[in-house]
């Protein structure tokens, strides 16, 4: 995939294009669907099938107190677009000089003159240019005067797992379903499993302590952090995976944990792991976050909780010396 940070790093001769817009935050199931569309409407057509999409939530500069927090940073969306299969992704700064941009100057400046667009994909509720002024009638009005068609998206609806009725795939969804803590849930709307990703700091090194220890993530992660609870994980450091009980929370049985505390103990492994980036892999909600009236019971706790990370990723029983 060619990817491009700027309409200034588009090469003059790029395309002809087909061309679907959107902030593709999660890449989530519903997405995939779209690209599939994309690349197969490209490939009918000889095209470049493209993404056009933004380094951040447009509501983070037209109504900040509005904007919800991203499924994945910029880096983990690239690597997701990338792994559909798109020939390029154009990603835009949405800033406030852009967000004064008229429907006319988007078209011609990202679609006509950059991506030489032939086919643009867009959902029917699309809005485009300063206010949202641009609405779908005028994109098809704008396509047929620049030379490209515009098709109609479909809302790509999911099964609401666990129940019967089905909803719409978003990525509003997935937000609540991580919120809660469903994680197993999350990933069928997401396609794939939800992750975030950071540096290891030194911790308190309690775990160590209590014979289980811990990998803390830095509170400057990517991706969005499920509830608070005791999760089984896929831990991925230096291209390598191992199973993790991975905590989430600020640990109620000691006193001074910071909120949000990503924490995750690698089975059967001993690594050197500060200053590492890695990524954690959500799989199964465990349980919820409790406070033990004793360092024992809490020993206890944790060990069960290991147990049925095992039985969970399928990891083999851990050897007693």
């Amino acid at each position: 995939m060619i990817f491009f940070d700027s309409l200034a790093e588009v090469p003059a001769d790029f395309g002809p294009s087909a061309v679907a817009i959107g902030k593709f935050d999660g890449v989530h199931a519903g997405h995939r669907r779209i690209i599939d569309e994309l690349r197969s409407v490209a490939e009918r057509d000889s095209l470049e099938s493209t993404i056009v999409t933004f380094d951040r939530h447009p509501l983070s500069i037209i109504r900040p107190e509005a904007c919800p927090p991203p499924l994945v940073s910029n880096a983990q969306k690239v690597e997701l677009l990338e792994e559909s299969g798109v020939d390029a992704t154009l990603m835009l700064v949405f800033d406030l000089p852009f967000s004064r941009l008229s429907p006319e100057e988007f078209v011609r400046s990202i679609l006509v003159d950059a991506l030489h667009a032939r086919v643009v994909m867009v959902g029917a509720d699309f809005r485009f240019g300063a206010r949202g002024a641009g609405d779908v009638a005028l994109l098809q009005r704008l396509g047929a005067e620049q030379g490209f068609a515009v098709q109609l998206i479909d809302d790509v609806v999911s099964p609401a797992p666990g129940a019967e009725h089905t909803r719409r795939a978003s990525s509003t969804w997935i937000r609540e379903l991580l919120a809660e803590g469903r994680v197993a849930e999350a990933a069928v709307v997401l396609g794939h499993l939800p992750s975030v990703r950071g540096v290891v700091v030194m911790g308190a090194q309690r775990g160590r302590e209590l014979g289980f220890p811990t990998a803390n993530l830095s509170p400057q992660n990517e991706g969005f952090i499920p509830g608070d609870g005791v999760y089984a994980a896929w831990f991925t450091v230096d291209g390598r995976r191992y199973g993790a009980a991975v905590s989430i929370g600020n640990n109620p049985t000691f006193h001074g944990v910071p909120e949000k505390q990503v924490e995750a103990h690698v089975l059967d492994e001993t690594i050197d792991l500060y200053g590492k980036t890695v990524e954690v892999s959500f799989v199964e909600y465990i349980r919820g976050q409790v406070k033990y009236s004793t360092v024992e019971a809490l020993i206890d706790q944790i060990a069960d909780d290991e147990r049925k990370v095992r039985t969970i990723l399928g990891y083999p029983d851990k050897v007693v010396a």
